[in-house]
């Protein structure tokens, strides 16, 4: 996945708040659903851009789709910019 597609994915503030609810623990989308006051279908949109950019992954289990962060996509973010910055 390109930097372009990952950055415009952090870039909405309700992307940023689904990572940060997925920092800890897989999460099925109707729970993921229940902590914002959008439409359901807002935020399969926003999941959506997120899987795309691949910075989460789903697994279907039956009748329900757990989210799940992709932490590899973030380090390499990190040290994108850590390089940027000229860090070692």
């Amino acid at each position: 996945m390109g930097l372009q597609q990952t950055m415009r994915a952090l870039s909405d503030p309700v992307r940023r708040e689904i990572l940060q609810l997925l920092r800890t623990r897989r999460m099925a989308a109707g729970d993921i659903v229940a902590h914002f006051k959008i439409t359901g279908a807002a935020i399969s949109r926003h999941l959506s851009v997120l899987k795309e950019a691949d910075l989460i992954r789903d697994t279907r289990e039956g009748k329900f789709i757990y989210y799940e962060l992709n932490a590899s996509v973030l380090e390499e973010i990190l040290w994108w910019i850590a390089d940027l910055k000229g860090d070692k």
